[in-house]
C-alpha cells in the first residue's frame, strides 16, 4: 500500500480548508476516571436525549459486559450538536457537530484507543483528582502526543473528599515533560513547550459542571453546566483540514453489524465527497483495489445512526454494502486510488488455548455450539472487528492459540463466547515470549500499585516473589503509598486474587506494557494444591463433610463431577485425588448428630477470570453456558502420574 499521513497532506494542500462546523475528539483516561459519565453530561446538557424518556447512567457502555463490569471494553462514537454561545466565535452560528469518541480505560483493550485516536483531531485527557495519572494515563497520552495531537486536560471529580487538585495537576505536567523527552527521538518536530502548555479544566461530571477556576479541594466547579469545556474544546481542538478538490479518502476504523444492512464499516473521511449509492474503490489489506457500490451511507446524531445522502472530509460515518471490508483498509477513487496506511497496534504479550469443549460433560447441555467448525468460525469472526488478537494454529485441530493484550482481553472473549452458547476447553494463560540474539525475552509491565500504609510490607513481599523490581514509592500524606514495579508479565498471571487477599480488598493495582526483557527465571504463583475428583458421580454432603478439613470447595452437594475434575484448593502444597462421591452406608443404627450438615461450608464460587488465574500449568478450565468447572489437562489419574514420573527423571 501507497504510504500516506492524511493530516500532513491536508494541511500542505494548496487549497486547504477547514470545516468550522465540526470537530472530531477523543475523550480518553485510566479505567474508573469517569470518560464515559462525562459524555453522558455531554449529550445530556446539548439535548441529545430530547425532552422525554428516562435515561440509564453510563449510556455509552451499552454491551452486557460492560455494564456488569462498570468498563468500557469497546471504543464507540457519538456526535454531540453543540449551539451554545462558543459557536459563533468559532465561526459557526448554525451549531457545531463534535464527534466524541469513547475510549476504553483499560490497558488491555489498547487497540481500541489506537483505532479510536486514528479517527480524531484532539484528546481530552480526563484525569482522576485524587488518584491522578494512572499507567493507563501514560499509554494513551504518549499515543495521542506521538500523532501531534493537541491535549485538554480535565481534573475530573474535584468533588471527591479526598481530591488534591494541585498535586495531581502538577503530576500531570511532570508526565507531560517526560513523555515529550522520552518521543524527542523518536517524534524529531514535536514541540515540547506546546506540549506543557495545555488547557486545563476543572469537572465534576457526575453532576455536569465544568470551570476554567481551580475549586477548592473536595468541591465541585461553581458554574453550573459544561460551557467551559465546550469553548475549550472550540479553541484547542482544531477543525477538520481537507482539501475541498481532493480525492476521497475514508479510512475503515471500526466494524458494526446491522441485522437488515449486515456489515457496518465506519469511517474517518480524510479528503473527497462520499456519496450513497456511489462507485469506490476499495484498498484491501493485501494490497489489491476493487471497485464496489455503497448501498447505504449513515451519519451519527447522538446516539443513533440516521441515513445521509453525503459525507465530506472531517466526517465521520458508516457505510453498507461491502461484506468482507476490514479495519485498517481504505475506500478511495477507484480512478486514482490511494490507501491510507493501515492500522497498527502492539504486539500481544499474552496467549492461551481455546478449544472445543472435551470433557465427559461435553454436549450435556441444550442447544450449544460444541464442534471446532463453529468455535473456529467464532474466532475467525472475532479478528474481523478486534485488531488486538491474533489467532494461530496448534499441533491439535481442535484448539487455537489466542493471542492478546492481556489477561483480562482474552477472559472477556472467552465470556462472550461463553454467553453466545459456546463449549469450550480454555487453557492455562502464557507470555509471548521472544528470541533476541538467540536470548529469551519476555514481555515486562510497568505496575503501579496505591494500597494502604499497612499493606506495604505485604505488597512488596508478593511483587518480589513475582521477580517484581520496585522503582518508585511515594506517599502522599493521605495514608496510602503509591509504589510503581517493573514486573514480568507472567508474574501478574493470577496475582489480582491474591493481591485483593492480601490487602483485604482495598488495594488498586494498574499495569502497561513496558517492552521485552531477559527471562526472569521460575516464579512460583501458587503455594496450595488442588483437591481432584478420582472418580465420576454426583457430589454428596456425606463425602464433603468428611472432607472439608483439607480445602476448600468449589462444587455444591447434588452437582455432576467426573475423574480428574479440581473440585477444590487442597490447604497443603501437593494435589490430592478425593472420592467426593462417597455416599452413607445404611446401618440399623442411629446416630446421636442425625443426618444433620449444617456444619458444612459453603462452597466457593469462583468466575471465569478466577478461575483461569488459579488453574495450574496441568490444568485447563471448561467453559459451558451453564458452568465454569477447572480440570486437568489429562483426567486419568494413573497417567497423570506416569506424566510427573517421567517429568521427575528428566529433570524438566
Amino acid at each position: 500500500m501507497t504510504s500516506f499521513s492524511p493530516a500532513s497532506d491536508a494541511a500542505s494542500a494548496e487549497n486547504s480548508a477547514r470545516r468550522a462546523d465540526l470537530r472530531n475528539v477523543a475523550i480518553v483516561a485510566h479505567v474508573d476516571h469517569g470518560k464515559t459519565t462525562l459524555v453522558d453530561a455531554m449529550l445530556r446538557q446539548t439535548g441529545a436525549f430530547g425532552d422525554h424518556g428516562e435515561v440509564a447512567e453510563r449510556v455509552m457502555d451499552s454491551g452486557d459486559l460492560e455494564k456488569e463490569k462498570g468498563i468500557t471494553i469497546l471504543a464507540k462514537n457519538t456526535a454531540v450538536f453543540y449551539t451554545g454561545p462558543s459557536a459563533e466565535r468559532a465561526g459557526a452560528p448554525d451549531g457545531i457537530t463534535i464527534n466524541v469518541i469513547d475510549t476504553p480505560g483499560h490497558a488491555d483493550f489498547g487497540g481500541e484507543v489506537e483505532r479510536g485516536l486514528s479517527m480524531v483531531d484532539g484528546v481530552v485527557l480526563l484525569v482522576d483528582a485524587s488518584e491522578g495519572p494512572l499507567p493507563q494515563t501514560r499509554f494513551v497520552l504518549r499515543k495521542a502526543l506521538a500523532a501531534k495531537l493537541p491535549v485538554i486536560l480535565v481534573i475530573n471529580k474535584t468533588d471527591r473528599a479526598d481530591a488534591r487538585i494541585d498535586g495531581v495537576v502538577e503530576d500531570t505536567q511532570d508526565l507531560l515533560l517526560g513523555l515529550a523527552s522520552d518521543l524527542s527521538d523518536e517524534v524529531p518536530d514535536l514541540d515540547v513547550d506546546a506540549v506543557l502548555d495545555v488547557p486545563v479544566v476543572y469537572a465534576a461530571a457526575r453532576v455536569g459542571r465544568a470551570s476554567l477556576e481551580q475549586p477548592a479541594d473536595g468541591s465541585a466547579p461553581e458554574n453550573p453546566d459544561l460551557e467551559p469545556l465546550f469553548a475549550t474544546i472550540l479553541e484547542t481542538i482544531p477543525a477538520p483540514a481537507y482539501n475541498p478538490d481532493g480525492v476521497l479518502q475514508a479510512h475503515v476504523t471500526n466494524l458494526d453489524a446491522s441485522p437488515f444492512l449486515g456489515r457496518l464499516a465506519l469511517l474517518r473521511i480524510y479528503g473527497g465527497t462520499l456519496r450513497k449509492g456511489q462507485n469506490v474503490g476499495w484498498a484491501r489489506r493485501d494490497g489489491s483495489v476493487t471497485t464496489v457500490k455503497i448501498t447505504e451511507l449513515l451519519e451519527t446524531k447522538g446516539l443513533e445512526r440516521v441515513p445521509a445522502e453525503a459525507a465530506r472530509a472531517g466526517d465521520i460515518v458508516a457505510v453498507a454494502g461491502i461484506p468482507e471490508i476490514t479495519i485498517g483498509e481504505t475506500l478511495t477513487d477507484a480512478e486514482d486510488p490511494r490507501p491510507l496506511p493501515l492500522i497498527t497496534v502492539d504486539d500481544p504479550a499474552i496467549s492461551m488455548t481455546v478449544g472445543i469443549n472435551t470433557s465427559p460433560l461435553a454436549g450435556r447441555e441444550k442447544n450449544t455450539k460444541v464442534t471446532a467448525r463453529m468455535v473456529k468460525d467464532r474466532l475467525d469472526q472475532e479478528l474481523i472487528g478486534n485488531v488486538s488478537i491474533r489467532v494461530l494454529p496448534t499441533e491439535r485441530p481442535d484448539a487455537w492459540e489466542v493471542q492478546g493484550r492481556g489477561e483480562l482481553a482474552l477472559a472477556i472473549l472467552v465470556e462472550q463466547m461463553r454467553r453466545e452458547g459456546f463449549e469450550l476447553t480454555v487453557g492455562k494463560p502464557q507470555v509471548v515470549t521472544r528470541t533476541i540474539d538467540g536470548v529469551v525475552h519476555e514481555p515486562m509491565e510497568q505496575m503501579t500499585i496505591d494500597v494502604p500504609e499497612e499493606h506495604l510490607g505485604a505488597v512488596t513481599q508478593l511483587m518480589a516473589a513475582r521477580k517484581g523490581t520496585m522503582e518508585t514509592m511515594s506517599n502522599h500524606g493521605t495514608g496510602w503509598v503509591r509504589m510503581e514495579f517493573r514486573v514480568p508479565a507472567r508474574g501478574l498471571i493470577g496475582f489480582r486474587t491474591k493481591f485483593l487477599t492480601e490487602t483485604r480488598g482495598t488495594g488498586i493495582a494498574n499495569s502497561l506494557s513496558a517492552g521485552y526483557a531477559p527471562w526472569a527465571g521460575p516464579i512460583e504463583f501458587r503455594t496450595s494444591g488442588s483437591l481432584v475428583a478420582d472418580r465420576a458421580g454426583v457430589v454428596t454432603p456425606y463425602a464433603m463433610l468428611n472432607l472439608q478439613e483439607r480445602g476448600t470447595f468449589f462444587v455444591e452437594p447434588t452437582s455432576e463431577v467426573y475423574e480428574g475434575q479440581v473440585v477444590g484448593e487442597n490447604s497443603r502444597a501437593e494435589d490430592m485425588d478425593v472420592n467426593i462421591t462417597k455416599e452413607k452406608k445404611l446401618t440399623n443404627m442411629r446416630s446421636a448428630t442425625a443426618d444433620t450438615f449444617e456444619n458444612l461450608t459453603p462452597p466457593r464460587k469462583l468466575t471465569l477470570e478466577e478461575s483461569l488465574e488459579f488453574a495450574r500449568q496441568d490444568e485447563c478450565v471448561e467453559v459451558t453456558p451453564g458452568a465454569i468447572r477447572i480440570r486437568k489437562v489429562e483426567l486419568d489419574a494413573k497417567e497423570r502420574a506416569k506424566t510427573a514420573a517421567r517429568l521427575r527423571r528428566t529433570g524438566a
